[in-house]
């Protein structure tokens, strides 16, 4: 199956987290087919926190949605996410947005992602990877999110302003 992931670090070496937790995946059998540029974006929920690194990757894997969430939480632990408040600092983030065509709903987890619509440092990465995947529920692509988008937090890339700018970047 096809699946769409998100990556996000603000704590330690951001970058080099987010390829660790991409080499670990692969190391256990997901087969990253894209990954996005590596984008600085502001913490929207907590924000007194260090900016986070995002990344968006298309994946293929065996692993049935809940298997794949297993194997990204233990990629967590293994980065030494510890548990803090929520949305706030953390070493590794993965989160599943879309799988193929799936609609899920468990108390573990959500597919689609349930912020994905409302989320630039979400919607960015992905818009560069998956402009014409379509959200399974709102029957939009991902560049329709993209662009209806009300999240007006920013989200930083390859030298150039990817989405709008808000606060200092350098914090």
């Amino acid at each position: 199956m096809i699946y769409f992931l998100s990556l996000g670090s603000n704590i330690g070496d951001r970058k080099r987290n987010l390829v660790r937790a991409s080499r670990l995946l692969a190391k256990n059998g997901v087969a990253v087919l894209k990954a996005s540029s590596v984008y600085r974006t502001e913490p929207v929920d907590v924000r007194d926190q260090p900016w986070f690194y995002n990344q968006a990757l298309e994946v293929r894997t065996d692993r049935t949605p809940h298997e794949l969430l297993a194997l990204a939480k233990s990629i967590e632990a293994a980065m030494k996410r510890v548990p803090s408040i929520e949305k706030g600092p953390r070493t590794i983030d993965i989160d599943i947005l879309l799988a193929g065509d799936t609609v899920l709903g468990t108390p573990e987890l959500t597919i689609p992602h349930p912020r994905l619509a409302v989320r630039n440092f979400v919607l960015v990465p992905l818009n560069e990877i998956a402009p014409q995947a379509v959200h399974p529920l709102l029957r939009k692509t991902v560049h329709e999110l993209f662009r209806l988008c009300p999240d007006r937090s920013s989200v930083l890339g390859a030298g150039r302003r990817a989405r709008r700018q808000g606060r200092n970047p350098n914090s």
